[in-house]
């Protein structure tokens, strides 16, 4: 090119009234030149390589090549020539001497300052010097998101995300870049300057605060195996509730039941408590813990009329005839007549309803009876006596869970006026008006 340039110099030079116009226009098309020809490489190169590789990729079983084009890995590459093109000829415009600038003496270097210019070829330097640092910079985050790619197409990734990792990765690529950019425009040595740096540690920290909390959160979090993607979490601190759909170095974001998105602090889910249901989906069930509550005013013995009715009933028939025979035992044994209602045992409708409320549970197949279920009495309050069922539904999914649970307590309001109890409810504007009509 710098034949090109001297040609050009002399050829303007050569034509009448534009001998002042020389220097400038010949500098200016070489650029011209320089730039078309860059550009064409550059063109030529991405157009062969990327065809060369993507036949190469159709003809492989594996999937990596692929991803490696798809993230324009080879695209960045191709920056290089035209780069090296470039770099190669930042010095059309400075004289060809073996001599630095300072050695000259005045008359040579007006001489040499008629046809030259000798501050473009630096400048044209740290222009091709940025541009390779671009270029690395391109093609790093490239190789480093089609390695993440990759990886999440392992079954480790389930398990142990990485994409915490690959961002702080590009950020210290980045840092770095950062520091190469300024030690070329500031003509200083980038050692130097990191070297400087250590005296705004404290400033970094702080501007990282952040990043650092999160890489540490994200290595506890991937160590402990605490959470990963896909996992359902409860965060009610956050007002997060759903699973999560993405896990980086500062953030995890949640897609909550209603569609709507949470984006938690990383950090966060280590130094604050929330919970994660995937004990839940790798148990086999889902837990049902609902309880109904009994009017107190309901709660009897029961007559010999209720134990007659109740014998009908198939799940409970055999329990009421056995109980009616150990308590008839236990009376005679201890001289209790049957009319001595308080000093002898007897069956209350409500114990009854409780077992009838565990067979119940125990043919319904829809319940998981390798799992813990029962059926217990709460702590009575004003609002009467709560019947809690606890078992476990083998359907997980919600929707489906849901309607498990919900025919499982139809059915138990239906059947409680069988036991001759009633629910308590709160009394309402209708109940009160019904009671007033009456009197």
């Amino acid at each position: 090119m710098t034949s090109v340039y001297k040609f050009l110099l002399e050829t303007i030079r050569d034509i009448s009234g534009l001998e002042s116009f020389a220097k400038p226009g010949a500098a200016f098309a070489t650029l011209v030149l320089i730039i078309i020809a860059a550009w064409l490489a550059h063109f030529i190169t991405r157009q062969v390589l990327i065809k060369i590789m993507s036949r190469i990729a159709k003809r492989t079983k594996t999937t990596w090549d692929d991803i490696l084009i798809k993230r324009r890995v080879f695209s960045g590459l191709a920056h290089l020539v035209p780069a090296i093109i470039l770099y190669s000829t930042s010095g059309f415009s400075y004289p060809n001497i073996t001599q630095e600038l300072s050695e000259l003496s005045d008359s040579a270097l007006n001489t040499l300052s008629q046809d030259y210019y000798f501050s473009l070829a630096g400048f044209l330097v740290k222009l091709a010097q940025m541009y390779f640092i671009f270029i690395v910079i391109f093609v790093s985050n490239s190789v480093l998101n089609a390695g993440l790619d990759i990886y999440n197409t392992t079954p480790y990734s389930k398990n142990r995300p990485i994409k915490g990792y690959i961002q702080l990765v590009k950020i210290f690529i980045f840092f770095l870049s950062g520091i190469m950019v300024l030690a070329i425009l500031l003509e200083r040595d980038p050692t130097g300057l990191i070297a400087g740096l250590g005296a705004m540690a404290a400033v970094l920290l702080l501007v990282f605060k952040d990043t650092i909390l999160g890489f540490v959160a994200s290595i506890q979090l991937s160590a402990n195996n605490m959470v990963k993607i896909g996992d359902w979490v409860e965060m009610r601190s956050r007002g997060a509730d759903g699973p999560v759909i993405d896990i980086t170095l500062n953030t995890i974001k949640v897609r909550n039941w209603d569609q709507t998105i949470s984006t938690i602090p990383t950090y966060a889910m280590v130094s604050e408590s929330f919970i994660n249901w995937k004990g839940m989906e790798e148990s086999g069930g889902r837990r049902i813990m609902r309880s109904v509550t009994i009017d107190m005013t309901t709660i009897k013995f029961c007559t010999s009329e209720m134990l007659n009715r109740f014998q009908k009933f198939y799940l409970i028939r055999d329990y009421v005839t056995e109980k009616e025979n150990e308590i008839e035992e236990y009376n005679k044994k201890h001289n209790i007549s049957n009319d001595d209602v308080i000093s002898g045992r007897r069956q209350t409708n409500v114990g009854v309803f409780r077992k009838y409320l565990e067979k119940y549970l125990e043919q319904n197949q829809k319940v998981n009876h390798d799992m813990i279920f029962m059926v217990r009495q709460l702590h009575p309050s004003g609002k009467g006596l709560p019947i809690e069922i606890y078992a476990f539904s083998k359907e997980q999914s919600w929707p489906i869970y849901e309607g498990v649970q919900a025919d499982i307590f139809d059915h138990v309001l239906a059947v409680i006026p069988e036991f001759e109890l009633r629910v308590f409810q709160e009394p309402t504007g209708n109940d009160i008006t019904r009671a007033i009509s009456k009197n």
